[in-house]
Order: C-alpha cells, then sequence, then structure tokens
C-alpha cells in the first residue's frame, strides 16, 4: 500500500445522525448537505464550504455510509451508542515519491464508551461499508478514537 509523503489537499467532513430537527445550521457562505444511508437515516454535514473539492465530498459521501455502517455493527453486538457519537474523515491527496495517491485519517468520538470497543466497532464498520471495503489495502487509513 502507497502511503503519503507529503500532503496536497484535504477535504473533511464531521458526520452525525442529527436527532434535533433545531439544530443550528451554517450561515450564509456555507452549505448544508443531509445525505441518506440505505436504511433511511439523515447524515447532516452542516457548514461545509459553498465549492467543496472532490476530496470534501469523498469524505462526506464516505462520512454518510461509514456512520450507518457504524451504526449497524453497534446494533450487532448489541451496544448503544451514545446521542452524541459523530465520525470525522479527512481525505487528503498527497505525494508520493513521483506520483500521487490517496490517505484517509478516522476521529470517531464516541463519548462514554470503552475506546477498544469503539475501536472493534470502527474494525467492523469498515467490513461492512462499501466506500471502505473499496479503499481496503489500496490507501492508508488512520483511526483515532475519542471516548471522552
Amino acid at each position: 500500500m502507497t502511503r503519503i509523503e507529503k500532503i496536497i489537499v484535504s477535504g473533511n467532513s464531521h458526520a452525525t445522525i442529527n436527532h434535533d430537527p433545531d439544530v443550528e445550521h451554517g450561515e450564509l457562505g456555507v452549505l448544508d448537505l443531509k445525505l441518506s444511508a440505505p436504511d433511511g437515516d439523515a447524515s447532516e454535514f452542516i457548514a461545509t464550504g459553498l465549492h467543496p473539492r472532490a476530496e470534501q465530498l469523498f469524505s462526506g459521501a464516505w462520512s454518510a455510509c461509514y456512520i450507518s455502517a457504524f451504526e449497524i455493527a453497534a446494533s450487532m453486538k448489541k451496544i448503544t451508542l451514545p446521542a452524541d457519537y459523530s465520525v470525522d474523515i479527512k481525505v487528503s491527496i498527497g505525494e508520493t515519491g513521483t506520483g500521487w495517491c490517496l490517505g484517509a485519517g478516522f476521529t470517531i468520538r464516541a463519548p462514554g464508551l470503552a475506546a477498544e470497543v469503539v475501536e472493534a466497532l470502527a474494525h467492523r464498520a469498515h467490513q461492512i461499508c462499501p466506500y471502505s471495503k473499496a479503499v481496503h489495502g489500496n490507501i492508508e487509513v488512520t483511526l483515532n478514537v475519542i471516548t471522552a
């Protein structure tokens, strides 16, 4: 697997399942996206730049799919997720030698759960999520878990 030696540009996304229809959305100059997952849940990306780059769109689509896979993984293990859990994905394009490649960094916030539980769910979600399966072994994917 090729690893990025120098990051050129990145696109970030922050996905949560919005359970509050009164949540504050972006101001002028930003775009709020609501992406639906196959199970019908909607992930919201609030305050995305008006002209997102391909990396940001890819990280947003991956986030919408992955957060649903994360919930499926939790359901399979009968683990109740905290209401405020979230997934951040940073997709980067970078140089490697004379070529270019992608890389991704995941940050999963699940306050109150044990880190090893969140890590196990994260790895299972990668086995479920079609985006994760599509890039598996092709790009470097890192994981950061925050439980506080």
